[in-house]
């Protein structure tokens, strides 16, 4: 079970550097939101829980240990349950509709020529996020704006 964790929160690091950080995708998908707050608490939560356990010991004394520490793994755990969704997310399989919309994308950047195999009978969210970082990166902004 650990090593099915551990290869999940990769997952989910893989997926939070490949989901494009792109407004317009706020409003369909939870996506931009999560690897926001994650790569946000990545930065803050290691110095806060430290702030947080060590001012616990400071105002009530050795006694508050297990209580500081309670409070330190608490703000540590935060980023990881952050990588857990995206790592359980970027496994999970596409809905027809994403599927259809997603092969779509796919054909219209191939007419365009560039490189970009159509989705498969097992795709995932992984699959459309690359296929949605290529589509940002060549398709100009009015694709984006009839959505």
């Amino acid at each position: 079970m650990t090593i099915k964790v551990l290869k999940t929160l990769g997952e989910g690091r893989r997926y939070m550097k490949t989901w494009p950080m792109v407004k317009q995708l706020s409003f369909y998908f939870p996506e931009y939101r999560v690897v926001r707050a994650t790569m946000l608490a990545i930065k803050l939560m290691p110095g806060l829980a430290l702030f947080a356990g060590a001012s616990q010991v400071y105002l009530y004394g050795w006694a508050f240990l297990p209580q500081a520490i309670t409070i330190a793994l608490f703000f540590l755990s935060l980023p990881i349950q952050g990588l857990l969704w995206l790592g359980w997310r970027a496994q999970h399989p596409l809905p027809l509709t994403l599927f259809d919309w997603c092969n779509a994308l796919s054909n219209k950047l191939q007419g365009m020529g560039v490189a970009c195999s159509p989705l498969g009978a097992n795709a995932c969210y992984r699959d459309m996020a690359i296929i949605l970082k290529v589509a940002f990166e060549r398709l100009d902004t009015s694709y984006w704006e009839e959505l």
